[in-house]
């Protein structure tokens, strides 16, 4: 694996955007300022990172009701983000979405989903019309351990190995489901296991070690644009927060989350390790990164504060039947 220095620089940048993007929307919602409610991706920043990083722009990503991270890690701008979830009309989606429903089809995010494992279909879908149209676009599709129980992704996941689609299923093993521990609901000893029965490799991954992420995923992809068909992969990686902004967490082991934050465990803090130890990087070039992405984030509440709310006359705009 050999990434230059700027690509380096990218991913620890993106990784910071996402942790102050997430502190904020919290501190947002806590005000009473966000419409709907908030589901913060706190602590699992490398997986969406590491996995956009070995995407192309034109590739697709579908995401979930924690999308806020896969959004800004496939190149989504955090001021139309922030804006959309103050319900501005400046948002991605007019103000009309909200936290879980962010697209942007430029950058190929086909949509943040309300629905657990809505995005499993649509990712298949879109996996189904590159190949028919001869593009080598690949699709990420990322749902967590609790929707990986839908029946949705037996079905959409056996009609992917069938017809060798360019799609990877990359579920984000963050040890909950909504409001309980999801090792209980799975009959398998390893969730990767699962694969078997779609007829794809089922792949494991640190989803705290960023770079071994990347790597997992590029290899998955070349297959893909290979015609090799689709991949399972899982990372394990842990929620930091509750399921929602206001989660009071009584199901959580008490002293379980300090263990993930330790710098051993804390995704940002070991990726920060490596580039001081192996890639070259200064400590104070870190914190520049860090202090940038703080202020970008800034920028964005500020915008998104300052943004005027959708006009009535807008209401039945963007409705469909």
């Amino acid at each position: 694996m050999t990434l230059d220095r700027a690509k380096l620089a990218d991913m620890y940048y993106r990784m910071w955007l996402i942790r102050h993007f997430e502190a904020r929307a919290r501190w947002l919602f806590q005000q009473d300022l966000v419409r709907g409610s908030t589901h913060t991706y706190t602590g699992e920043e490398a997986v969406a990172v590491g996995a956009c990083a070995a995407l192309n722009r034109d590739d697709y990503i579908t995401s979930t009701h924690r999308g806020h991270g896969h959004c800004l890690a496939k190149g989504g701008d955090p001021r139309r983000m922030m804006a959309e979830l103050l319900g501005k009309a400046t948002g991605y989606c007019k103000g009309k979405g909200g936290s879980m429903h962010i697209a942007d089809l430029d950058l190929g995010i086909l949509g943040a989903n309300g629905i657990v494992g809505g995005g499993i279909a649509i990712a298949t879908g879109a996996a189904y019309s590159a190949k028919v149209r001869g593009t080598r676009q690949v699709v990420v599709c990322f749902f967590g351990d609790g929707a990986a129980n839908q029946g949705v992704l037996l079905e959409a996941g056996n009609m992917a190995a069938l017809w060798k689609l360019p799609v990877i299923y990359l579920c984000e093993e963050n040890q909950y489901a909504e409001f309980s521990p999801s090792r209980p609901f799975f009959a398998v000893e390893r969730l990767e296991q699962r694969a078997l029965g779609l007829g794809m490799e089922g792949i494991p991954v640190d989803g705290n070690d960023v770079l071994a992420v990347y790597e997992t995923v590029r290899q998955a992809v070349e297959r893909a644009r290979a015609g090799q068909g689709p991949s399972f992969i899982v990372a394990k990686t842990y929620r930091w927060e509750g399921h929602t902004v206001g989660d009071p967490l009584t199901y959580r082991p008490a002293g379980e989350a300090e263990q993930w934050k330790t710098p051993e465990r804390d995704p940002i803090a070991r990726f920060g390790k490596y580039l001081v130890e192996q890639a070259g990087f200064s400590p104070a070039e870190l914190e520049e990164m860090n202090q940038r992405a703080e202020a970008e984030i800034e920028a964005a509440v500020l915008f998104a504060m300052e943004s005027p709310e959708p006009a009535i006359a807008t209401l039945w705009e963007d409705v469909y039947a």
